[in-house]
Order: C-alpha cells, then structure tokens, then sequence
C-alpha cells in the first residue's frame, strides 16, 4: 500500500517537473522571440541615429547645404512640371547661373529659381541666450536673407530675356516662418525688388499656378495653330468655289453652243 503511495506521489512529481520544464522551455522561446525584436530595434536606432549624424553634417557645411536646398527644389520642381518647362543651371546672358529657369510665355517670361539656405544665422538666432546676443543675431540673419534677396534681384531679372520678378527658394518651413514672422521689412523690400520668397510648401502651391499658366498656354497655342489651319482651309474653300464658277460658265457656254447648233441643223 505505501508503494503504491509511493509510486503515486513519484508520478505527480514526474509529471509536474515534466510540465513545468516544457513551460520553461515555452517562456526561453518567447523571451528569445522578444529579445530578436529589440535586437532590431536597437539596430534601427543605431541606423537611424548614423542618418541624423550624417544629416547634420550636410547641414553644417555650408556647400553640401546648398547642394541640398538645390536637389530639394529639383525635386519639387520634377514632381510639379514637364521637363520642357524647366532647365536646370541654367546660364543667362549675363554669365549668371541660376539653379532653375521656369519657361513661361510672355508674358510674364521665364522665371528665375534660386536656392538659399542662410541655416547658420537662424540657428544663431535660435540659440541667443540673452536679448543683445538675439538683437545682434536677428540684425545679421536679417542682413543675411537681405543680401540674398539683392543677389538674386541684381543677376536672375534681366529686361527682355526674363520676367520682372524672380523666386528665392527656402528649404525650410522654419526659416521661411521666422522670416515672413519676425522680418516684415526684409519681406517688404523683396517685394520691392521683385523678388518671392518661397518654402517648400508655398513653392508646390506656386507650381501648381505656374502648371495652369502652361497648361493655358499651350490651350491657346493649340486653339491658334486650329486658326490657321481653319483660315487655310476656307482659303482653300474660296479657291474651289471661284473654280466651281469658272466650270459653271463653261457648261453654261457649251449648252448655249449645243443650241446654237441644233438651231443651226
């Protein structure tokens, strides 16, 4: 009897331990699952972490920024027109290249896209510590986007071979805000001298205006070439109504004989 108690309590044990193993040995696969995960997570972190090293370092050097405002507009300009309507690094009559030249029809002509990236005054700005350091920051970050705004005025609006007013594109919708916020005098003398201030999102929306103008245009070139084509063919038809007249009176003139001859026979 004490054996068969015996023998009992060993099975339990037995199989409890046995239970209680395969337990463990579903928690060790779900811990290794979970532990797959954030292996990969922290990869993508590291991976991450490397591209926003690597976009501060573009930032930071003043050539690789512009080279960066320059394909950001390149890629808005690509997405929004045919490529027959722009050119890129264009050069204009005067020696000067600017990065894009939209082809619109005169009027207004082709319009003159520059990028300017001014990041150091802005992050200067942003940084002032105390008021004087933010007065003698917003003085030279407005002189900066001022003399942007003469640059681009002075080379890419020539009389005759462009229009009358230009762009200067912002690769930041911070640096456009500050600007259009803090800056209203700097806004006023580019409207002045002709010259837009866009972000990239009033950018996208001055494409899509520039796209219906295209689209316009060439509407009405269409509708023209239709005109001539029209003119040509009433010209055509005025030519065979003269010669359908001329035929007219031969028949006519060969009746009239006809019965001069029957009259005559």
């Amino acid at each position: 009897m004490m054996n068969e108690r015996l023998d009992a309590v060993s099975k339990q044990v037995g199989d409890g331990l046995n239970d209680q193993t395969e337990r463990t040995g579903q928690t060790l696969k779900v811990l290794h699952e979970r532990l797959a995960v954030i292996d990969a997570a922290q990869k993508n972190l590291t991976d991450l972490s490397t591209q926003v090293v690597g976009l501060q370092d573009i930032l930071s050097n003043k050539q690789a920024r512009g080279s960066f405002g320059e394909i950001q507009l390149q890629n808005l300009i690509a997405d929004a027109l045919p490529k027959s309507a722009y050119d890129l690094q264009s050069t204009l009559s005067n020696g000067k290249r600017v990065d894009c030249l939209i082809k619109l029809p005169n009027p207004p002509g082709p319009v003159c896209v520059d990028s300017k990236f001014p990041l150091e005054g802005y992050r200067a700005l942003q940084d002032a510590k105390d008021e004087d350091t933010r007065i003698k920051a917003a003085r030279s970050f407005g002189a900066n986007v001022l003399k942007h705004v003469k640059d681009i005025s002075e080379r890419y609006i020539i009389p005759g071979e462009t229009a009358d007013w230009a762009l200067m594109f912002l690769p930041s919708e911070a640096v456009y805000g500050e600007i259009h916020a803090n800056f209203i005098k700097v806004v006023e003398e580019a409207h002045k001298r002709h010259v837009g201030i866009v972000s990239p999102n009033t950018m996208m929306a001055t494409l899509q205006t520039i796209r219906a103008v295209l689209k316009d245009a060439r509407m009405r070139e269409q509708a023209g070439f239709i005109q001539i084509e029209v003119g040509k063919m009433m010209s055509d038809v005025g030519r065979l109504n003269v010669r359908v007249g001329k035929l007219q009176r031969h028949f006519d003139q060969a009746q009239e004989d006809v019965r001069n001859i029957r009259t005559s026979t």
